[in-house]
């Protein structure tokens, strides 16, 4: 599957916990959730077994999807020539961690968790810019 469908996905569940991410992935309607779901759950497992950390308390700090080995093919058009394809695949990274006592999320990824709709965003900073000077109206003359 080509990186910009997978990375279509993942930017859904990046930052989340993992028991939240799971129902996020059950229940979208692209075919990239599925290998991302799978992928997940392997994450959790070796997390569990490997490190011996609880999954309860499981995010994803980091995700991301690189692009793979691209198959050249050709497909045959008019006049005998031939179109090219490319059939891409992508190599994709789940890096989970585990959120500390408090439940807080370390600030860098915090700062990329997107707000759900009902919060508000904090207040941009007003940056000063200067304004330019009013161009003087010209006269035309009427003949």
């Amino acid at each position: 599957m080509s990186p910009r469908k997978v990375r279509l996905v993942v930017d859904l569940v990046r930052g989340m916990d993992v028991d939240r991410a799971v129902s996020q992935l059950r229940f979208t309607r692209k075919d990239a959730a599925r290998p991302v779901y799978k992928l997940l759950m392997s994450a959790v497992a070796n997390a569990e077994h490997n490190f011996k950390l609880n999954s309860a308390t499981l995010f994803i700090k980091k995700a991301t999807v690189d692009g793979g080995p691209v198959l050249k093919r050709w497909r045959a058009r008019a006049f005998g020539r031939a179109a090219g394809i490319k059939k891409r695949s992508c190599h994709i990274t789940i890096v989970l961690d585990e959120r500390g006592a408090s439940g807080a999320a370390p600030k860098a990824v915090s700062a990329a968790v997107v707000k759900p709709a009902g919060e508000k965003a904090p207040a941009a900073k007003k940056v000063a810019t200067k304004k330019p000077a009013a161009k003087k109206a010209a006269k035309t003359e009427t003949k």
